[in-house]
């Protein structure tokens, strides 16, 4: 068997096309235009070029493209009174503040500041109580995806065995509640997982995020199974250098399951093509419209 490979990057491109053209039409219909607000605290270069890539993404759908770049010694105090300036801005309808932060402030202070109807990156104590109670909410951005992933693949999840692996608050219990809300069995499992193995072999749907190098093999896999890689682990090439590799053994992996994601051009397109999305739905929530149609949970 060899696996089909869901292509995250094209899929990630269909998106974005959707979020373009609902944006035209709040511009033409209702002048109205999306925006989006990101907050990077401090030089982190990963952070800095994934801040890039998400306002150059927000200006091509036609949003409006707002970013703060602060010093990595900002006080706490003058962060928050920028959330609450955000907050207060009619102009902007999604506020994300880029993570990690540095040390000396608090993130779950930061994040909990932000209003939860803006919080496009659905990491709100308020939109995890409503996500994880059925209830409308701002949904996480890769879970999303790979929820989007897996309806594109399937059609339909309902009576499917699912197994998330990793617990985070990002990936792992998101991702879950989203796979029990469209009628999956799942299973929580982590590292620690007593014969882990025998529980992955039991799964249709194999969620791999518990962020370990080619964890998973091809040997733990069910048969026509289908892998979506959330893992983003950097390795040395043996030539020098450096590539990215996820949470699975592609190559063992792609022997067996029935379709697979890779790293990269898998999950990693999805997360900001979600951020776009889950723009625009806090925006026509915002302004009492109707949500775009495939671009929410």
């Amino acid at each position: 068997m060899v696996a089909q490979i869901i292509d995250g990057k094209m899929f990630a491109a269909s998106v974005r096309e959707k979020v373009g053209g609902h944006v035209a039409r709040l511009k033409s219909e209702h002048n109205i235009v999306p925006g989006l607000a990101v907050v990077l605290v401090g030089e982190d270069p990963a952070s800095q070029v994934y801040v890039r890539s998400k306002g150059k993404q927000t200006v091509e759908v036609g949003m409006k493209s707002v970013e703060h770049k602060l010093k990595a010694e900002t006080s706490e105090s003058d962060l928050l009174a920028l959330i609450k300036l955000l907050n207060n801005d009619v102009t902007i309808h999604g506020i994300l503040v880029q993570l990690p932060l540095p040390k000396h402030l608090n993130e779950d202070l930061v994040i909990n500041s932000i209003d939860p109807t803006k919080d496009v990156d659905g990491f709100h104590i308020s939109n995890v109580g409503l996500l994880g109670t059925g209830q409308k909410s701002m949904v996480p951005c890769t879970p999303l995806g790979c929820l989007m992933l897996l309806r594109d693949h399937y059609g339909s999840l309902s009576g499917l065995d699912a197994v998330v692996i990793g617990r985070s608050n990002i990936v792992g219990k998101p991702m879950a509640q989203l796979l029990v809300g469209d009628n999956c069995t799942v299973t929580i499992a982590h590292s620690r997982t007593k014969n882990l193995p025998d529980v992955i072999r039991r799964a249709d749907i194999v969620i791999a995020a518990v962020g370990r190098p080619r964890m998973i093999i091809g040997d733990w896999i069910k048969p026509g199974a289908t892998i979506i890689d959330v893992g983003i682990n950097r390795i040395d090439k043996p030539e020098g250098g450096t590539r990215l590799i996820g949470d699975t053994d592609f190559a063992s992996c792609c022997e067996v399951s029935g379709a697979i994601t890779p790293v990269p051009g898998g999950v990693g397109p999805m997360t900001i093509a979600c951020l776009l999305a889950n723009t625009v739905t806090a925006c026509c929530r915002a302004n009492n419209l109707q949500e775009p149609d495939g671009l929410t949970a």
